[in-house]
């Protein structure tokens, strides 16, 4: 038996919570997988996992050696990375989640330079707006607008997003241009919810050193950001989001920007991952990349 290998096995079946997509993971027959399994629970002589037909699940002598497989493994890794990489050239795959608009419009144009600076980082991404799970879905770190929603990740502030308020130039052509957060009434919305909690996020407006809230009528509500700014260009209402996503219609004169003197506060921009994870040289110098990507441009 290969005792790496099987504890590479047994962390990711925990992980995934599932033999099959521990081996699709791992490109390994699920035989083998099965197999380094049951020789792995023999030579420690506990049992690790409980194993039914419809889940997988860890015991409490389980739960300990994943924690101690885990530690091992990423000093592991670290330890080859010292030897096989010099310090400006870090090598293997990097999983990382993005949100989709701001992986569509800025990170994935600016990424040829990150690749001639690093050719030996494989990446693999993926754009959607719910909140993923690093530990099940094998993600390295994400990408996240916003406040820090889970005290088990790790988080490092590389920039605020600027917000603005817009509407369509059809929409002031029906219902007139807005003239003050205090009075709205007559006004719409375009809703926009949570993909992951289900809720609708109120509209804010910055008084000096106070936020105000609220909540306008609204027919149409939708949970991913191209369709938002999508909805305000068709007229259904008023919208507020990060800059780099209404440049476009901004320069084309199709959105207009509203309210400038109470423009909402910025939106917090972070890497996230793992609480458990040390950071690896690759994780290290793509969020360092990251920061700079940001910080060279107005937001």
């Amino acid at each position: 038996m290969d005792r790496l290998q099987a504890m590479q096995v047994f962390t990711r079946i925990v992980e995934l919570k599932a033999f099959g997509k521990a081996a699709d993971s791992l490109q390994l027959p699920r035989a083998s997988v099965t197999q380094l399994i049951q020789q792995l629970e023999s030579h420690l002589g506990v049992q690790l996992l409980r194993r039914t037909t419809r889940q997988v699940s860890v015991t409490p002598d389980g739960q300990a050696y994943y924690e101690r497989c885990v530690r091992l493994l990423e000093d592991l890794e670290e330890a080859e990375n010292c030897f096989s990489e010099s310090p400006g050239n870090p090598r293997g795959k990097l999983r990382v989640d993005l949100p989709s608009s701001l992986g569509r419009l800025v990170v994935i144009p600016a990424l040829p330079a990150f690749c001639r600076r690093y050719p030996h980082i494989e990446l693999e991404l993926s754009l959607n707006d719910r909140q993923v799970d690093l530990v099940r879905e094998g993600v390295d770190c994400v990408l996240r607008a916003g406040e820090l929603p889970d005290s088990s990740l790790v988080g490092r502030r590389i920039a605020e997003l600027e917000q603005l308020t817009c509407v369509s130039r059809s929409y002031l052509e029906e219902y007139g241009v807005p003239e003050h957060p205090d009075r709205l009434a007559g006004h719409l919305a375009v809703n926009y919810q949570s993909a992951s909690s289900g809720r609708i996020f109120d509209l804010e407006f910055r008084f000096e050193d106070q936020l105000r809230t609220t909540r306008l009528p609204s027919r149409i509500t939708v949970n991913n950001a191209d369709a938002y700014i999508a909805a305000c260009r068709a007229g259904f209402g008023m919208i507020q989001a990060p800059r780099y996503h209404l440049c476009d219609g901004l320069a084309s004169g199709e959105l207009v920007e509203v309210l400038e003197q109470w423009r909402p506060p910025p939106l917090a921009l972070s890497v996230l991952y793992p609480v458990r994870r040390q950071m690896s040289r690759r994780l290290r110098v793509f969020s360092d990349w990251l920061a700079q990507l940001f910080a060279e441009r107005r937001w």
